[in-house]
């Protein structure tokens, strides 16, 4: 019977709650969570950066950028597909000067191309053309040891017959955004680099945005890749022309947050194009899609989201932002395995979002406390202490610590109870999962009165 308020919480809907400014021990959280995934995945380098109430409150890099080189925040960082959320911008831009429509056909201009004058530009951003992706490996292949252009892309993959009926369905497709490109530089009589510049980058401040391929120095984050479990290696990048406006720009975190500050404030584009970009495009037959225009759309913990990840070689980034909340999230990381932009960008997430007042991260640390066998009693109520006996921790620590690193601490359901806030949390392990209830004082310090771990099966 114990168990059954436990058990009903497994099934109820996360609340939501205010974001509470980040404060010295958050911060200091976000730098153990950072180091511990660094660590963790081997990666060698991470730069951060964070916004809340519409200002960077917080950017700092970790590892090495280089072999021996210290991890700096005014390195640059290839963001890789981020890019489209750039690019649809910029064609959204095109549209309230009235250079182009939404539903204008490609055929206006990029005749040539499969059936150009069935397939729209709304569906060239949502990835709803049909137009087969061109790059679909987590890999650089062969041709792209040699440099290429945007034509030469469009002629190789945009002419052969598409993957299905436009419209009909979601598939992400990098082709789409080269053609977005070259109506972008069609549309407003410049290449793409210096309208985006111009029309964007400048207004923003985003003073370190480039041409991955042209303007990252060796002072920038250097790329590196592992093939399984083999050493960590410095990667080579793909020739020049592969990315283009699919994931051509390079940055530092902190101009990508300028950039997630300017969504937020809804600086450069129209009420309507703005609506139109973060609207989940609908699909025939009620098939699910959360992608709007150049971003991915969901809601974490009760708060809107809109996300985008990206990968090039050597690179990986996460950008996550939070439009109702006037907050964001950036990671950018220097390997393309481990993925631990996304185990960052979690981390922080559950620190900013939390309404347990970082909940998440809370739990994560008391997990690995018990693994270790170093739980703090200054962390504990008299009854939590009373409940960690020795023999307690002792079996804690000798059952977690066999287990692998969870690849993932999700929040799934929260209440009060007892004058304490009660959250319950699922742990994923290969092959299994765990569940962890988390009862505690109100209060972003309150002392914890219940931290049990159990199997979900």
């Amino acid at each position: 019977m114990r168990l059954l308020p436990v058990f009903a919480l497994l099934f109820a809907a996360p609340t939501s709650a205010a974001l509470h400014p980040l404060d010295p021990a958050d911060k200091a959280a976000i730098d153990r969570a950072a180091a511990d995934v660094l660590k963790r995945t081997q990666v060698p380098a991470a730069s951060i950066a964070v916004v809340q109430d519409g200002r960077i409150v917080y950017a700092k890099a970790y590892g090495e950028q280089a072999a021996g080189v210290p991890a700096r925040t005014d390195a640059r960082y290839p963001i890789a597909s981020i890019s489209k959320q750039i690019t649809a911008t910029a064609i959204l831009m095109l549209a309230d000067r009235h250079r182009l429509t939404l539903d204008d056909p490609v055929a206006r201009w990029e005749p040539t191309l499969t059936q150009a004058n069935r397939i729209t530009v709304r569906q060239i951003l949502s990835h709803t053309s049909g137009y087969r992706d061109y790059w679909p490996q987590d890999y650089a292949f062969a041709a792209m040891e040699r440099p290429t252009t945007p034509d030469a892309v469009l002629a190789r993959w945009a002419k052969v017959p598409l993957d299905f009926a436009p419209g009909s369905q979601y598939q992400y497709s990098n082709t789409g955004y080269v053609i977005a490109g070259r109506i972008v530089e069609k549309a407003s009589g410049q290449p793409l680099l210096p309208y985006l510049a111009a029309h964007i980058f400048k207004p923003l401040g985003m003073t370190s945005a480039v041409d991955a391929d042209t303007g990252m120095t060796s002072a920038d984050a250097h790329p590196h890749g592992r093939y399984a479990l083999g050493p960590v290696r410095e990667e080579k990048p793909a020739a020049a022309g592969w990315l283009f406006a699919a994931g051509e720009l390079a940055m530092t975190a902190s101009d990508l947050a300028r950039w997630d500050i300017g969504m937020i404030d809804r600086r450069l584009l129209s009420p309507a194009s703005y609506a139109a970009q973060r609207t989940a495009v609908a699909l025939p037959g009620g098939q699910k899609n959360d992608y709007g225009l150049g971003v991915d759309i969901d809601t974490v913990s009760g708060h809107r989201r809109l996300h985008h990840g990206g990968e090039a070689v050597g690179f990986l980034s996460e950008n996550r932002v939070y439009p109702d909340d006037r907050a964001a999230i950036v990671v950018l990381d220097n390997a393309d395995f481990g993925n631990a932009e996304t185990a960052i960008a979690d981390r922080i997430e559950a620190i900013l979002l939390g309404g347990d007042g970082g909940g998440t991260a809370r739990a994560r640390s008391l997990y690995d406390a018990l693994r270790r066998g170093t739980l703090d009693p200054s962390l504990l109520t008299a009854n939590a202490r009373y409940y960690f006996k020795p023999t307690a921790l002792a079996d804690y620590r000798a059952s977690l610590s066999a287990l692998p690193e969870p690849d993932g601490v999700t929040r799934i359901a929260s209440a009060l109870r007892g004058g304490f806030t009660e959250e319950v949390y699922r742990l994923r392990f290969p092959g299994r999962t765990l569940v962890a209830v988390l009862r505690a004082e109100p209060g972003v310090r309150g002392r914890v009165e219940q931290f049990t771990i159990f199997p979900a099966d």
